[in-house]
């Protein structure tokens, strides 16, 4: 009993030097990230509340739904006129929202700057996840500079300290979730905690998809790879998969009730994948061959007055529902596969790298469109040279970030590849990018050092060489010296 004692409270002991030692080296990094993200704040939040505009730049459909709950209509309105209830959006950030209207005024310049924020905070704190996720991967080293690239990461930055959107809640949530799937299913704890642990894990995916349902998509795989892992070690993975879905479900449950009840059809999470669909690629879609995937030009209530009339007038469902059988009755009727093949494979191509075109129209619309596509491209280009350092050297650590980027992204390819919409997974980038550059500084040290040892072998060899001539020559002078003593004798003799 004592040495189990004495064995428990070494572990604690060492558990507690760690988690001082990942604080330590962390705190200069969120430090440094808070503070660049505040300057931002200070030059952009003043723009924030813009009657002019509807506070469209407030958060959009986000922003409306929080006004709708902090004046009391409810889970309401996802444009600017008053309507009925929504489900357009999932309901975590218009909740948090409307939290600081109710405390600080709707659209009010003090919003503003706490929302910002907020957000801010969010996205600072996820230097912990990156953190911990790149130790799992490339080690402590290689975490630490991938901490430090998040806090300087333009991207993450300006879309926190500049936008009111869920970016940066989403952010944190979800590269939680990744860190975990990624060490779950080796953990060696007792059933009870793995139980707990495992309960855990689907609570906060749960709670990450009423931020941002695209993550749904993520979670069969991912959970399957952790499961994957601890069938390998021998540990109870059906268990442990039944209640981490069975977790997951019970927190998606109040909304999608909530959901049935107020429209009478099964919605768990948002309504709305029709009208993107319908907006991009159906209607009069295929006769625009030229629009960024960044125009306002489409048939959305939040930007066209005549659909916003249609959607007032319709209610939430049936206009839905009608852009649902428009989409259907033109793919049927006008089948225009190859726009839609095209179309997709250029909203891959402009998801990881910013290009859609250098049109005189583009760059009018985009002036920094060819600055965007090098430094998006460039992003890119670490990101796959780190997943090649990371198949040669750990494949088992570079599978989940293969699942992660080969299945979340393909929401966006189907409707909207915009650059914002790439934030959950801009962790995972940076991780695999940091391992891309410091995979070519390690070639180069490589390089380097294999110059210098064929450097150090050509002066052995000239060394060696020069060793034996003068050998050689030794081996004359002396062979000439016998012959001349022995020519000596025999005239003597």
């Amino acid at each position: 009993m004592k040495k189990t004692g004495f064995r428990d409270l070494e572990q604690t002991s060492a558990s507690a030097r760690d988690h001082i030692s990942w604080l330590r080296q962390l705190a200069p990094v969120l430090l440094v990230a808070m503070a660049i993200r505040m300057v931002v704040v200070f030059f952009t939040y003043r723009s924030l509340p813009d009657a002019d505009k509807f506070y469209e730049s407030f958060g959009w459909e986000m922003g409306w739904i929080a006004r709708a709950l902090a004046s009391g209509h409810g889970f309401s309105s996802p444009y600017f006129p008053w309507s009925g209830p929504t489900a357009i959006e999932p309901p975590l950030y218009p909740a948090l929202l409307s939290l600081v209207f109710r405390l600080f005024g709707i659209y009010s310049l003090t919003s503003a700057f706490v929302i910002l924020t907020i957000n801010s905070i969010l996205s600072t704190l996820t230097c912990i996840p990156v953190y911990f996720s790149a130790q799992y991967s490339l080690g402590n080293r290689a975490a630490r500079i991938a901490a430090w690239v998040w806090a300087l990461y333009p991207f993450a930055i300006y879309f926190s300290a500049g936008r009111v959107w869920e970016y940066a809640l989403t952010g944190l949530l979800f590269t939680t979730c990744f860190c975990i799937a990624q060490r779950i299913g080796q953990s060696a704890k007792p059933l009870a905690q793995s139980c707990l642990s495992w309960i855990g894990f689907g609570a906060l995916y749960g709670i990450a998809a009423y931020s941002n349902a695209s993550i749904l998509s993520t979670l069969p795989f991912l959970l399957g790879f952790a499961l994957y892992q601890a069938h390998k070690a021998g540990r109870r993975w059906m268990l442990n998969g039944a209640l981490t879905v069975l977790t997951f479900a019970a927190v998606l449950a109040p909304w999608t009730i909530r959901n049935y009840k107020t429209f009478g059809i099964l919605v768990p999470m948002r309504d709305n994948l029709w009208l993107e669909l319908y907006a991009d690629d159906f209607g009069n879609a295929p006769n625009d061959h030229t629009s960024p995937p960044t125009c306002v030009n489409r048939p959305y209530p939040a930007s066209n007055a005549t659909e916003l009339k249609k959607y007032l007038a319709m209610g939430e469902i049936a206009y839905l529902k009608e852009k649902h059988d428009l989409s259907i009755a033109d793919l049927r009727n006008h089948p225009h596969v190859a726009f839609l093949v095209t179309k997709t494979l250029r909203r891959v191509v402009y998801y990881w790298t910013g290009f859609w075109s250098f049109s005189a129209q583009e760059l009018r619309d985009q002036p920094f469109t060819p600055e965007n596509v090098f430094y998006v491209s460039s992003v890119t280009l670490f990101m796959i040279l780190g997943i090649v350092s990371l198949w040669r050297t750990n494949r088992t650590a570079v599978i989940p970030y293969l699942l992660l980027l080969g299945v979340f992204p393909i929401t966006y390819y189907l409707t909207h590849p915009m650059m914002d919409y790439r934030e959950p997974i801009e962790p995972a980038v940076i991780v695999l990018g940091t391992a891309g550059a410091l995979s070519l500084r390690s070639n180069r040290a490589r390089a380097e050092a294999g110059r210098a040892r064929a450097a150090a072998g050509r002066a052995r060899a000239a060394e060696l060489a020069s060793d034996l001539k003068l050998a050689d020559a030794k081996s004359v002078s002396n062979l000439g010296k016998s012959t001349r003593r022995k020519f000596t004798n025999h005239v003597t003799s």
